[in-house]
């Protein structure tokens, strides 16, 4: 009963809050998820899955089709709008935070069930050695024995 009261009342103020943004200003927000998502996938792709470089291809991503549009814009409408661009920008950092939020979330149960199955909890690892006080050569770290080097 909570979670749809919850529901709802979130709807309610979306739909409030909505009713104030231009329609413009929605559009370049959608727009900067978007091309946030696709910086954001190029970016991960590049780096091997880093965080950070992923979070700045969301926001790379947004800011270039945001200047894009921006200066198509100047150009055939003769003006520029920095709230525009900003909206845009802040729906790419939407979707890096949103996207960092879930690779965590995700990396922490990989690593769990790592540990779990592993039982990495009890898991100690002893270093012992049979002859404490022997000749270490190349030979016998290869697993040869020094009757090799006499022939």
């Amino acid at each position: 009963m909570k979670n749809i009261f919850a529901f709802f009342f979130i709807l309610i103020s979306l739909h409030s809050t909505y009713s104030q943004v231009e329609q413009d200003k929605v559009l370049h927000f959608l727009g900067g998820n978007l091309y946030g998502l696709v910086g954001a996938g190029v970016a991960s792709q590049i780096s091997d899955g880093d965080r950070t470089w992923t979070f700045i291809g969301a926001i790379g991503g947004s800011l270039l089709i945001g200047l894009a549009k921006e200066s198509i814009d100047q150009k055939q409408y003769g003006g520029w709008d920095n709230a525009d661009l900003l909206a845009t920008v802040l729906g790419g950092a939407t979707v890096g935070v949103t996207i960092d939020i879930f690779k965590k979330r995700k990396q922490r149960k990989r690593d769990k069930l790592f540990k779990d199955a592993v039982g990495y909890s009890e898991l100690e690892i002893k270093k012992t050695f049979l002859i404490e006080n022997a000749e270490i050569n190349s030979l016998s770290l290869l697993g040869m024995s020094k009757a090799v080097m006499e022939k």
